[in-house]
């Protein structure tokens, strides 16, 4: 499936909602300990966007940024419901979106890659057919 130029997503109770579009410069999922947290257990399944392209059309994110971190990555969630839906890289180029706010999750594809494998669980499920890298490639 080609990469769609514009779609649109919210969290889990509607209180935010969002449209981006842009080139999608990856799509991947993440094994890491902090993903893990923040997707209750499993791999976080995301797409990195041009930051320009991503725009809040409902509501204001709550954000979190980690303060024992030199340079932390800005979290944006839903202060009602606690739906993650967005990670701001400390670039300010870029942005991570967690693909289970999508209006139509189809239009992810499934990932081309997985990082953070050092970090996987036994029970989590890795595609074969996609690069695996213990850190970032």
């Amino acid at each position: 499936m080609p990469d769609p130029t514009e779609f649109s997503g919210r969290c889990y109770c509607g209180s935010l909602r969002y449209k981006a579009g842009g080139p999608v410069q990856l799509k991947a999922q993440c094994h890491c300990r902090e993903c893990q947290y923040i997707s209750g257990g499993g791999p976080n399944y995301f797409m990195i966007l041009p930051a320009a392209f991503f725009e809040w059309t409902k509501g204001t994110p709550q954000t979190f940024a980690r303060s024992d971190l030199e340079n932390p990555v800005t979290r944006c969630f839903c202060g009602t419901c606690g739906t993650h839906i967005l990670t701001e890289l400390t670039d300010g180029e870029r942005v991570v979106l967690k693909v289970g706010t999508l209006n139509d999750p189809l239009v992810y594809g499934g990932p081309k890659i997985a990082i953070y494998t050092c970090d996987e669980q036994p029970f989590h499920v890795t595609p074969g057919n996609i690069a695996r890298f213990d850190k970032l490639p």
